[in-house]
Formats: C-alpha cells, sequence, structure tokens
C-alpha cells in the first residue's frame, strides 16, 4: 500500500484512496481535492481525476489520480467494485434512489422470504441492464439525467453487466439490506429497483457504500477532511511556477 500512502508526489503522479462524503458529488471530491493541490504546490495547473463515479448520495471508496497517474484511471475504473446498502420494498421513485420524493406504492404483502430468494438468485451472473434515466450517460450529446429533469425519456439500451455475489438481509423489512460484488458499468440503483420489478412491487435505494475497487478498499482510504488538512500541512518542496 506504499503508492497510496504519504509522502505524495503530486506532480509526477500519486494515488489517492478518498471516502466520498454523503451529499458531495464526485467531480466535488476532484474539484476540491485539485484546488488544494495547487494551493499546496503554487501552480496554476496540475492533473486530478476519479475512477468511478459515486451519486451524491452514496459514500464510500473513490480512487483519485494526480498528474501522471490519470493516465492509470481507466485500468481502475475497469475493475470489479464491492457495495453494501439498502433499499425499501413498496415504493419507486423516478431517480431510484432517495434523491426524489416517491412517486408510486405498491403491496409488500405478497412478498415472502421464498419470492426473496428466487428474486435474488436472477440478480447473479450476466444480466443485461436499463440505465437509470437520472444518469450521466449521454445520448446525443446531452446526459441523460438534464433530459429527465426536464420530463422527458430517453430511449436507452440495456447493457450486459455480471453481478458475482449478491446478497440480502430481510430483517429490517420492508428495508432490504444487500451486499454486492458487481462488474464495471454496474448501477446498483437499477439493481433495486430491478428486484422490486421481481418480487411484484417496487424498491429504491435508500443508502449505498462502496467498499472496494478491485483489491483496493475502503478501509484503506483517507477521510477527506484529514486528506485536505494533511495536504494543507505539508511543507511544499517544489518550486513556484
Amino acid at each position: 500500500m506504499s503508492e497510496f500512502s504519504p509522502p505524495y508526489d503530486f506532480k509526477a503522479g500519486a494515488v489517492l484512496l478518498v471516502n466520498k462524503p454523503l451529499t458531495w458529488t464526485s467531480f466535488d471530491v476532484v474539484n476540491k481535492l485539485r484546488y488544494t493541490i495547487k494551493q499546496h504546490l503554487g501552480v496554476k495547473k496540475i492533473k486530478v481525476g476519479h475512477a468511478g463515479t459515486l451519486d451524491p448520495l452514496a459514500t464510500g471508496l473513490l480512487i483519485i489520480c494526480t498528474g501522471k497517474f490519470t493516465k492509470r484511471l481507466e485500468s481502475f475504473q475497469s475493475q470489479k467494485k464491492d457495495y453494501t446498502g439498502s433499499f425499501l420494498l413498496g415504493k419507486t421513485t423516478p431517480s431510484f434512489d432517495a434523491e426524489l420524493e416517491p412517486d408510486a406504492t405498491y403491496p409488500t404483502e405478497q412478498i415472502t422470504s421464498e419470492l426473496l430468494e428466487k428474486a435474488r438468485q436472477q440478480f447473479e451472473g450476466d444480466l443485461e441492464q436499463y440505465p437509470p434515466q437520472f444518469s450521466a450517460i449521454k445520448v446525443d450529446g446531452v446526459p441523460l439525467y438534464k433530459s429527465a429533469r426536464k420530463g422527458e425519456k430517453i430511449e436507452v439500451k440495456p447493457r450486459p453487466v455480471h453481478i458475482f455475489k449478491f446478497d440480502i438481509d430481510a430483517t429490517n423489512f420492508p428495508t432490504i439490506d444487500f451486499y454486492a460484488d458487481v462488474s464495471k458499468g454496474t448501477y446498483i440503483r437499477s439493481l433495486a429497483h430491478d428486484f422490486g420489478k421481481a418480487v411484484e412491487s417496487g424498491a429504491y435505494l435508500t443508502k449505498l457504500v462502496r467498499t472496494s475497487i478491485g483489491d483496493y478498499q475502503l478501509k484503506d482510504a483517507w477521510e477527506l477532511e484529514d486528506l485536505l488538512a494533511h495536504i494543507d500541512g505539508l511543507e511544499s518542496v517544489y518550486s513556484k511556477e
């Protein structure tokens, strides 16, 4: 883990593991780190990017690369990812998560442990998954979420994904807690929405935490405030540019 630990050479390239705070976008985190690193280095520009976007209402592992290491972002992004979280049965929202208010209510009385297990098994292996309308996927150059916020529904094709493992815990029914180990490109919001359909009801995501990307673990990540304070406290060893 030495390459993820101080001291960092931000100009030559650094890899930072960060726990994304709730309500922050992934780009908010990148922008805040870029500004802080530029102030530390005394430079006007430096490359900073992230691998794998998390929605604002999700928390968990972001891999941030600086300098020449931004060329490695695609290799990080292509790795499988692990998530834990919860979804609520009996309601849906347009965004498939708690960002928007529920738009429909469905019965849950018919849902048995057997039905839950039958549905769970349907969501392991190779799947065709429709991305949420509220997503950053672009159609004709326009992100889907921009069209969705205007009330426009854009037709999108399903995408192949692979779910290596999907475990559920119905102890707090109608809230379902879950663990998912998934391929690149899998939308957990869509997984929650589709699971609701599979049990003849509805569902939306209420909590999401990304716990790993490949071999890189959330437990090794910085809290963002701690990382920013660490960078602010570094003695600059670079000449001003």
